[in-house]
């Protein structure tokens, strides 16, 4: 992601990263990001691109809390098809536990959604995490801005990491 000034926030000031930007996928192909989100494109199918992300998370500090198969509930409930599409709710404990004593109600904007979605392309998976800086930026208490920025470095590593 492409850093740029600092967006403005009642007093707080946030980094923001351009996520208008293009992400390559391993190929060198481009996905357009969503300008709330940072994503990455794999070769590889859906099950394994959700096995990489699991242990990306792990790796720094996130557990899974909850999970959502949109695809079988979709399929369940309105008896509708769609590709495999699985959201994640990525959380470290030890951020969120500082995040919920700086602001009880933050628990709002919790956890973290990671979605792991059939690609455009035969045998590709794109990966979408949630910026934290956007997310957490319509909170005005200033304890929050160093832990978004936090889990914002340890998300991009996590899409770092995924090959």
């Amino acid at each position: 992601a492409t850093p740029r000034s600092p967006k403005k926030k009642g007093n707080l000031d946030f980094d923001h990263f351009s996520t208008r930007s293009k992400t390559a996928d391993m190929s060198g192909a481009e996905a357009p990001s969503v300008p709330y989100g940072m994503k990455k494109v794999l070769k590889v199918n859906v099950e394994k691109a959700e096995e990489l992300v699991r242990a990306a998370l792990m790796k720094e500090g996130f557990g899974i809390i909850t999970e959502i198969d949109a695809q079988a509930t979709f399929k369940k409930k309105i008896n509708a098809d769609i590709k495999p599409y699985k959201i994640l709710g990525a959380c470290n404990p030890k951020i969120a536990h500082q995040a919920i004593l700086a602001e009880p109600d933050i628990g709002l904007l919790l956890p973290c959604n990671v979605i792991v979605y059939e690609g455009s392309e035969a045998d590709s998976t794109v990966v979408s995490v949630i910026d934290p800086n956007k997310q957490l930026s319509i909170s005005d208490n200033e304890g929050i801005v160093p832990m978004a920025r936090e889990v914002h470095a340890k998300l991009e590593r996590v899409l770092e990491a995924l090959e």
